[in-house]
């Protein structure tokens, strides 16, 4: 289901020009309405449910509406976003509750390896990836 922006939650992250769900979603869909200073989903028809605005909110303000196969008479499911990790906090039909924690990244802020710590080609006419062929563990792949 698509998004949407609790207004009684939600303080525009205290913004000038961007929210924290504007910088994220992949569709522009959030857009904040600087006379009120909240956020909301523009073309809710558009949203491609991919819950970034709902895990980068720092307020809890944006939620989904669930399925009714997935979440049915008043079960929940929310994460909760930190600066490393998201916290998903299940709400079963039943009553029960269970957190699950994920990491959000699994290496220092600025010190990802873009090719993987694999040695790289360097011939831009080659038909081979990027890391390939050490990546693939052969000694060469097939050229022109």
């Amino acid at each position: 289901m698509p998004s949407f922006v609790n207004p009684d939650k939600c303080d525009g992250c205290k913004a000038l020009d961007k929210t924290a769900c504007q910088y994220i979603c992949p569709n522009d869909l959030m857009v904040l309405d600087k006379n009120k200073m909240k956020a909301y989903n523009q073309d809710p028809s558009q949203c491609w449910e991919c819950y970034n605005c709902v895990k980068i909110c720092p307020t809890q303000a944006v939620d989904v509406r669930g399925y009714a196969d997935f979440v049915p008479m008043g079960a929940a499911v929310v994460p909760l976003r930190s600066s490393d990790n998201i916290m998903w906090t299940i709400k079963f039909r039943n009553g029960t509750v269970k957190r699950f924690k994920f990491p959000t990244r699994t290496t220092p802020e600025g010190k990802a390896e873009p090719a993987g710590g694999y040695q790289t080609g360097g011939d831009i006419d080659s038909l081979a990836l990027f890391t390939e062929p050490a990546s693939l563990g052969l000694d060469k792949v097939w050229s022109k």
